[in-house]
């Protein structure tokens, strides 16, 4: 029940307050839980990084449709996907799980040559796009996280992806942004949004049960 109550509790923020940083520690449970999200074959094609310097936070807003929380924010998280999957990234997760689990197992390893024998022929773009997908997995954890620590989060994705990957070079890093999320505290006062009831299509129109 505490779940949904705090899910009900968060809202896209619009507004927040530059005056009240995230404590780190929350910060690190929100990046902790989109680590440990679920993810395609446990390949955790992404990454994330954390932006809280304020001169590239300002580029960034910049090709971002100018959007405040972007500044205001106490730390800009960024989700980057694997640009395209290759036999070095698909090997070194594979022989990373094998050193953690201190183990080889056989039908492991013919999983490993069937991504092999797939994933890296498949076009770059559609390889990203299953990446990104991924990405999305864990900034869903994120934000859900974000609300049990009682800190506020807004999913972006209107931004210039070409031009923020210039920003943060991540093409030279084999990395192509998915999306934003922006974490801080609301300021209720500047807030058009803040006050309005969450709206939702009901169950009846959601969810489709076959029995």
């Amino acid at each position: 029940m505490k779940i949904i109550e705090l899910l009900t509790w968060r809202y896209a923020t619009k507004k927040m307050d530059p005056s009240r940083p995230v404590p780190q520690d929350k910060v690190d449970r929100i990046v902790e839980a989109a680590r440990l999200a679920p993810t395609s074959s446990g390949l955790q094609p992404f990454e994330i990084i954390s932006v809280t310097n304020p001169a590239v936070r300002v580029q960034i807003r910049e090709i971002a449709w100018n959007q405040a929380q972007i500044t205001d924010c106490s730390h800009l998280l960024v989700f980057a996907a694997w640009d395209n999957y290759t036999a070095e990234r698909i090997n070194h997760m594979f022989d990373y799980t094998n050193e953690v689990r201190g183990l080889r197992n056989e039908d492991w390893e013919n999983y490993r040559q069937q991504l092999l024998n797939t994933y890296p022929n498949r076009p770059a773009e559609v390889n990203f796009q299953h990446a990104a997908r991924q990405a999305y997995i864990a900034f869903s954890a994120a934000v859900i996280a974000a609300a049990e620590e009682h800190v506020d989060a807004t999913p972006m994705e209107g931004f210039d992806p070409n031009k923020l990957d210039d920003i943060l070079g991540l093409r030279s890093r084999g990395l192509r942004s998915a999306v934003m999320l922006p974490l801080g505290y609301r300021q209720a006062d500047g807030d058009w949004l803040v006050n309005l009831t969450k709206v939702r299509r009901p169950r009846e129109q959601f969810v489709t049960e076959v029995r």
